[in-house]
C-alpha cells in the first residue's frame, strides 16, 4: 500500500455549507449496491486500457497497473439511494496520473490542477466513458475527473477492495455521487463529445452533484 496519504474530506466546502449533503443520512455500514451479480476476473488475463482522444492509448496488466504511482486518501462517500459514509480510506492510482501518461495533459496542466484546482486539458479531449468488467458504463466531463479525489481504487481500509464492492479496481469520486464512480471498471475512453453511461441513460443526472441533489434528469 502507498505511504503517501491525503485527507480529500474537506472539499465539501467548494460545493455547500455542511459535510453531508442535502437528503442524505449518515451511515457507518456499507452498503453493496450494483446493477447486476458481481464479476468473475481473472489476475492473468485482466487488462486495463486507457483509449480515445489521447497522444497514447495504453494497456496495463494488473501487476502493471498495481505498480503505477499510488496514494491513500480519506474521502466521503455519497450514494444517489440516500447514504453517505464519510472518512473512507481508499489506495490506488489518481486519475491525473493516466492522463499524463496518455498525454491528454500535461505536467504543467496537473501541476496546475493539484494547486488551483481550475484544469487545462490539452487536445479535444472534453468528456470521459468509464467501462466495467460487467458492461457498466458511466460519464463524466474531463474537467470533473481533472481533481483531486478521482481515484482507481485497489484497496479500502488497508486491505485489498473487497469484489463486492468493486474489486479488483473501482472508481470513486467523492465530489459527485458514487454510481459515477464505476465498479470493476477496467477502462476509461477519453471522448471529443459527451456520451451518456448506463444509469445516465435511464435517467440519471449527468452532473450528480450532491449538494445540489442532482440526482435524476
Amino acid at each position: 500500500m502507498s505511504d503517501q496519504r491525503t485527507d480529500v474530506t474537506d472539499l465539501y466546502q467548494e460545493f455547500g455549507d455542511e459535510r453531508l449533503p442535502p437528503g442524505q443520512r449518515e451511515t457507518t455500514a456499507f452498503p453493496v449496491l450494483s446493477k447486476g451479480p458481481t464479476p468473475d476476473w481473472d489476475p492473468e488475463t485482466w487488462e486495463f486500457t486507457v483509449t480515445g482522444a489521447v497522444e497514447e492509448e495504453l494497456t496495463f496488466s494488473w501487476d502493471e497497473f498495481q505498480a503505477l504511482p499510488s496514494e491513500t486518501q480519506r474521502q466521503d462517500f455519497h450514494c444517489v439511494t440516500g447514504w453517505s459514509k464519510f472518512d473512507c480510506s481508499f489506495t490506488g492510482v489518481p486519475f491525473l496520473e493516466l492522463a499524463e501518461r496518455a498525454g491528454v495533459i500535461d505536467d504543467a496542466d496537473a501541476g496546475k490542477q493539484r494547486s488551483t484546482g481550475n484544469p487545462t486539458a490539452s487536445g479535444q479531449a472534453v468528456h470521459v466513458m468509464f467501462s466495467a468488467l460487467d458492461g457498466y458504463t458511466t460519464d463524466l466531463p474531463l474537467e470533473a475527473c481533472l481533481r483531486e479525489g478521482v481515484l482507481f481504487a485497489w484497496g479500502y481500509d488497508g486491505e485489498q477492495l473487497p469484489a463486492d464492492h468493486g474489486g479488483p479496481l473501482r472508481v470513486v469520486t467523492p465530489h459527485r455521487y458514487a454510481y459515477k464512480g464505476a465498479k470493476w471498471v477496467d477502462g476509461i475512453e477519453f471522448l471529443t463529445e459527451p456520451e451518456r453511461g448506463y444509469w445516465e441513460r435511464r435517467g440519471y443526472s449527468q452532473t450528480a452533484d450532491p449538494w445540489q441533489e442532482e440526482r435524476y434528469s
